[in-house]
């Protein structure tokens, strides 16, 4: 049985994985590098030092995660060119088998079976809880921006993705009056609390730059997400419908 669904949650993460770099590779790593000349160029301490890569937040084929300090490392760090897509791609497969296994866990403890026609909307529910959510918030980042304090930041992004979930499984397993009622808190909470803010006037980064890069990184995790639950209900529909009926 483990192995059937560990099957699945490769074979999403492999297939989400792929389209995510080269997703990445066409619209978001060119926004990066724009990002990361303009980082180098208002920080005197670039000239002498090379800039590590950042993706920002939450970008899947980089880092799905509440934000990176952008530091200057001197550890190893992929060239731009094939060195930084297959990096980029085996992150996102990485990053995609992570939360196909996250998904598969959920489907097996609710009893709420992940299947060829509901894979998709799965996909979707795992979009709004772990992007779509926290990036009202905590928009994804580039190099060079403005941000708050990390601590800060990662309790806001795990507690905003932790209610969003609550309330969805809520709106999704639940039909009472008050437990949608519920629901709805859960989800609007975290934004009525308020994610950190970041400094202001330290940002290097021209704000149409910005706004390109969260709007096409949103798009590509919902593609990113949606693949996900695709695949995933295929391949369980095949091999592992049996389990929710033991």
């Amino acid at each position: 049985m483990i192995g059937r669904v560990v099957l699945a949650v490769l074979l999403a993460g492999i297939a989400a994985g792929l389209v995510m770099g080269a997703i990445q590779h066409v619209r978001l790593t060119p926004l990066i590098l724009e990002a990361e000349a303009f980082e180098r160029a208002g920080d005197p301490a670039s000239h002498s030092h090379a800039a590590t890569p950042d993706a920002g937040t939450p970008t899947a084929g980089e880092a799905e995660s509440d934000g990176h300090d952008h530091d200057h490392g001197e550890g190893w760090a992929p060239e731009d060119g094939w060195q930084r897509t297959l990096a980029t791609t085996v992150t996102a497969a990485m990053t995609g088998a992570g939360f196909a296994a996250m998904l598969a866990a959920v489907s097996l403890l609710i009893g709420l079976p992940i299947t060829r026609r509901n894979g998709i909307m799965w996909g979707l529910c795992g979009f709004l809880a772990v992007t779509l959510a926290p990036a009202v918030g905590l928009p994804p980042e580039l190099p060079g921006m403005a941000a708050a304090d990390l601590f800060a930041r990662q309790v806001w992004w795990v507690g905003t993705i932790a209610a969003t979930a609550a309330g969805i499984y809520l709106i999704a397993t639940q039909k009472r009056l008050w437990t949608l009622g519920l629901a709805a808190v859960l989800i609007i909470a975290p934004h009525v609390i308020g994610a950190p803010v970041a400094p202001h006037g330290e940002g290097m980064v021209p704000a149409e730059l910005v706004a390109r890069f969260v709007a096409n990184s949103i798009a590509a995790n919902a593609i990113f997400w949606c693949i996900i639950g695709l695949f995933l209900g295929l391949v369980m529909d095949r091999t592992a419908k049996d389990i929710y009926a033991t």
